[in-house]
């Protein structure tokens, strides 16, 4: 097994080694997955570990987080048998599971590994797992395994199916992963219900782009009412606006961000903004680049469910932006009601020309 080196004391020859294994495909995935991890974290771009090795940055990524999933998983007490399966040739599994909390981990791998599941079917299911964690109190039936988890996702599509053939189908699969005599009971009740239950379609997200001048208004610190003092002046901050929303900062802890006078916003109570990417957002349009940069407007007090919002809730000591199509367990801190993308510039410089400023 390949020692991976602090990268703190990472000198040029134990770099030359990562490199030369990473190059040669020695050792396992998880090996690969800290060793490209201890070359970024030396200051090697992805793209430079990438021209080292002919590992792609999308592929560094996979195997960095997937390393970080396996590790949490044994340190959670996987079996030795799921150990052995995952570092053989799980990683792509393994990233998969990263949306699970980490106590959740190791149970879901379990249960993976012995139902025979690939990378597929665990894309397929780890979101249902994730969300049924979430509940203090399971569903009607069933309890709170893994495998009554999965056989409640296939249970619930299963009664919003229509199709005869599609029906049996998904009651199929959620009698092959109940694990308690009443999950399977509740399962078995469809064979002979066909009632179907209408499926809530998540709604769209509140997408808006810049697009005005006017939209965009500029930000300056407030020195305060005159007469005001000099040295009061000089020590408010200078504002240097970081992009892509204009954002500026001060020495301090807070920072502002330039918001259109938008009737929803001037209607929120208790408005905070957070910056994230596309990644971060449920059911994102797929035209929409995933590392796209977006502010999310919250109002801290819509803390009231209804199935046509999203709402913000901690997991785990974060924020996580979800879409409930039934009042959830977890506490609601805030709905989303405006996303915000940022104005498309096609040339930067423009704006600096005199010349082309209207009179």
């Amino acid at each position: 097994m390949t020692v991976i080196p602090d990268p703190q004391e990472t000198t040029q020859a134990a770099i030359d080694i990562l490199k030369n294994q990473l190059r040669r495909k020695e050792g396992t995935w998880v090996e690969w997955g800290k060793a490209c991890q201890t070359l970024q974290k030396t200051g090697m771009s992805p793209q430079d570990v990438f021209e080292s090795t002919g590992f792609e940055p999308i592929q560094q990524n996979q195997l960095i987080v997937a390393a970080q999933v396996f590790d949490s998983m044994v340190a959670g007490g996987v079996s030795e048998k799921a150990k052995a399966h995952y570092q053989a040739r799980g990683s792509d599994s393994l990233y998969e599971f990263r949306i699970l909390p980490k106590d959740n981990r190791a149970p879901a791998a379990d249960f993976a590994f012995e139902n025979g599941l690939d990378s597929e079917q665990v894309k397929e299911i780890v979101k249902a797992l994730r969300d049924f964690s979430y509940s203090d109190t399971p569903p009607p039936g069933f309890e709170k395994t893994m495998g009554d988890a999965a056989a409640y996702h296939y249970w619930r599509l299963a009664r919003q199916q229509s199709d005869l053939q599609d029906r049996s189908r998904l009651i199929a699969q959620s009698l092959r992963f109940a694990t308690s005599h009443s999950a399977r009971g509740q399962v078995e009740k469809l064979l002979t219900d066909f009632s179907v239950v209408k499926q809530k379609l998540a709604p769209r997200l509140p997408l808006f782009r810049l697009e005005n001048e006017a939209d965009s208004p500029v930000i300056m610190p407030v020195v305060g009412h005159m007469p005001v003092a000099t040295d009061e002046y000089k020590a408010v901050p200078g504002i240097l606006p970081e992009e892509p929303f204009g954002m500026v900062k001060f020495s301090g802890t807070g920072a502002w961000l330039p918001v259109p006078g938008w009737q929803v916003i001037l209607k929120a109570e208790d408005p905070v903004a957070l910056l994230a990417t596309c990644s971060d957002l449920p059911n994102a349009p797929d035209t929409i680049s995933a590392s796209e940069p977006m502010m999310v407007v919250v109002d801290r007090a819509k803390r009231s469910w209804d199935e046509f919002s999203y709402y913000i809730v901690d997991i785990n000591g974060h924020l996580d932006i979800q879409w409930f199509d039934e009042a959830p367990q977890a506490q609601i801190l805030g709905g989303v009601i405006l996303i915000m993308r940022p104005k498309k510039i096609f040339d930067q410089n423009y704006t600096h020309e005199y010349w082309q400023i209207d009179e």
